[in-house]
């Protein structure tokens, strides 16, 4: 396995700047989770897990300009901007929530099974897939359900025999969805025509507890975290065999990999840490870049060269959002 220290030279620049903070006073202590961006119309959403809210933001004027407020617990978004439609899913209330892009009006919902959480879309077919169940619904398996963003109808769920599953990551060149199965300390793989699991690769000999994910298709290449111990772990995408593993941060929820800059971001409490893709079996960090307190929650947006991250309330500190500028 490969793990490189951060050089002298990489210490000195760091690869993320702090522009700003956008303090959000109304919020209580509790996680965020998860950020989608609407580019077009220029705004952030960002969902406020326990405290029952989706924030939204204007990233010309980086300032707060709306919160939904009639949701449970949201985990997880989609922005279809083709229909100026926002679902949000809901964990609390075992659906996932549809409201109209620019009023906010609530439109709709979907059912699904408790504990409703991460998601992946295909924009080739425009189906959502949306993992519910598992041990915080009290049931023995996950389901992944696919949905229908232009019926906003549910078509069919795929069984994963695992009490706990997170992020997904979809193949665009082909039918293949990779999968976190994190009760199983392995990585899935779905063949989403057939709508079945088709392997399943372990990596607890490397780490265990798997939460995040990203995909370099390109180089066939899944980025993996997992926390125990607090590993990045690199897989081929053909294979699944291991081919780089390196120390990263502490309760990781979010990975970006930037294709153009060939650099992936992995945010945890505390840190951001930056990695660079030498190739695609080596991989050097080149920064580790201070947040705050379980501020996991995190977006690239390399259109606009700018990294965003999500800062909970804590003790006698204020919620709030880092916006950083992508340096090269």
């Amino acid at each position: 396995m490969i793990a490189s220290p951060i050089g002298a030279a990489a210490q000195a620049k760091a690869p993320l700047e702090l522009l700003q903070s956008i303090p959000l006073p109304a919020l209580h202590d509790g996680d965020f989770d998860h950020f989608t961006v609407d580019l077009g119309s220029h705004r952030l959403f960002l969902t406020a897990e326990k405290n029952a809210a989706v924030e939204v933001f204007d990233l010309q004027k980086n300032e707060l300009v709306h919160t939904l407020t009639d949701i449970d617990e949201p985990h997880s978004m989609l922005y279809r901007a083709d229909l100026k439609k926002l679902y949000v899913v809901d964990g609390g209330a075992a659906e996932v929530k549809i409201y109209q892009g620019d009023t906010y009006k609530r439109l709709g919902s979907i059912k699904l099974e408790d504990d409703a959480d991460s998601m992946a879309y295909d924009p080739s077919t425009k189906y959502l897939y949306v993992v519910n169940g598992g041990k915080g619904a009290h049931m023995a398996f996950c389901l992944i359900s696919i949905l229908d963003t232009t019926t906003d109808k549910k078509l069919a769920d795929i069984r994963i025999d695992s009490d706990s599953v997170e992020a997904l990551a979809l193949e665009k060149s082909g039918q293949r969805m990779f999968v976190n199965i994190t009760g199983k300390d392995a990585v899935g793989v779905i063949d989403r025509e057939k709508r079945s699991l088709i392997a399943t690769w372990p990596i607890g000999q490397e780490s265990k507890h798997n939460v995040a994910m990203s995909f370099d298709e390109a180089a066939h290449r899944l980025f993996i975290s997992a926390n125990n111990p607090e590993r990045l772990i690199v897989l081929n995408s053909d294979t699944g065999a291991i081919v780089a593993s390196l120390p990263c941060g502490h309760l990781v929820d979010d990975i970006a990999y930037d294709l153009k800059s060939k650099r992936i971001y992995v945010s945890g409490s505390d840190f951001i840490d930056v990695f660079q893709q030498m190739d695609p079996d080596h991989y050097e960090q080149v920064g580790q870049v201070p947040t705050a307190f379980r501020a996991k929650t995190a977006i690239l947006v390399p259109q606009l060269n700018r990294y965003y991250v999500a800062v909970p309330r804590h003790e006698d500190k204020t919620a709030e959002v880092r916006v950083f500028e992508v340096k090269p």
